[in-house]
């Protein structure tokens, strides 16, 4: 039986999901997203569907559908689903719960889950989900926190956001805390072991780890 782990995150409603929101839509974190978009999606099909697990305000999954992709978002915040459907009105936004994810069978031909998987309280349950939704041959790109990043790597990662003294020094607080939350490589494999995914390739990058996990 999966352990849950404890929840000490908070709810991410009301002012400080638009706080959040606000923080994340700088022209420097708006062009880390359309490179990113870039790179995510290198080799994808034209017209493939995606579903990102907790958008936040949507902006990546804006860049998604600006490349051409179906996208469909599920964020357990009620307020965070409002703004991304602000930000993106084209787009599926859906409040839900990844863990009880409200779609059929192989319905997606890719996933993308960006520094939300550290505050899944079950998350083997999240990633059997992920491989339910998804399509023979589909995979899922997981990208978060390394729980081994130093001090040092968050200083430079707030750095490139360009968000300001005060901002930043909330921001380098708030990485630091949930840092704390974060997996390590070793243990996204062991989780990734553990699921129907049976495994899964990791690769680090400045303060965070990406999983690339195949249906």
């Amino acid at each position: 039986m999966e352990t849950t782990r404890k929840h000490r995150v908070p709810e991410m409603e009301g002012f400080q999901a638009r706080w959040y929101a606000k923080n994340r839509g700088t022209e420097a974190q708006l062009a880390q997203y359309r490179r990113q978009a870039a790179e995510v999606t290198a080799g994808w099909p034209e017209g493939a569907e995606v579903l990102e697990v907790a958008p936040g305000p949507g902006f990546f999954a804006v860049e998604l559908a600006k490349r051409g992709y179906r996208v469909t978002g599920l964020d357990i915040s009620h307020t965070m689903v409002e703004i991304a459907r602000e930000n993106g009105p084209g787009i599926d936004f859906r409040q839900g719960d990844i863990t009880h994810a409200p779609f059929a069978d192989e319905s997606f031909d890719f996933l993308i889950c960006q520094a939300a998987f550290k505050n899944f309280r079950q998350p083997v349950s999240a990633l059997n989900e992920m491989h339910r939704v998804l399509r023979p041959g589909g995979y899922a790109v997981i990208h978060d926190l390394n729980h081994e990043a130093t001090s040092a790597d968050i200083d430079r990662e707030v750095a490139g956001m360009h968000v300001g003294v005060v901002a930043g020094f909330t921001v380098r607080q708030t990485l630091g805390w949930l840092r704390r939350r974060a997996f390590t490589r070793e243990q996204f494999e062991t989780l990734a072991a553990e699921s129907a995914f049976g495994g899964c390739s990791v690769t680090t990058d400045g303060i965070g780890l990406e999983v690339r996990l195949t249906r």
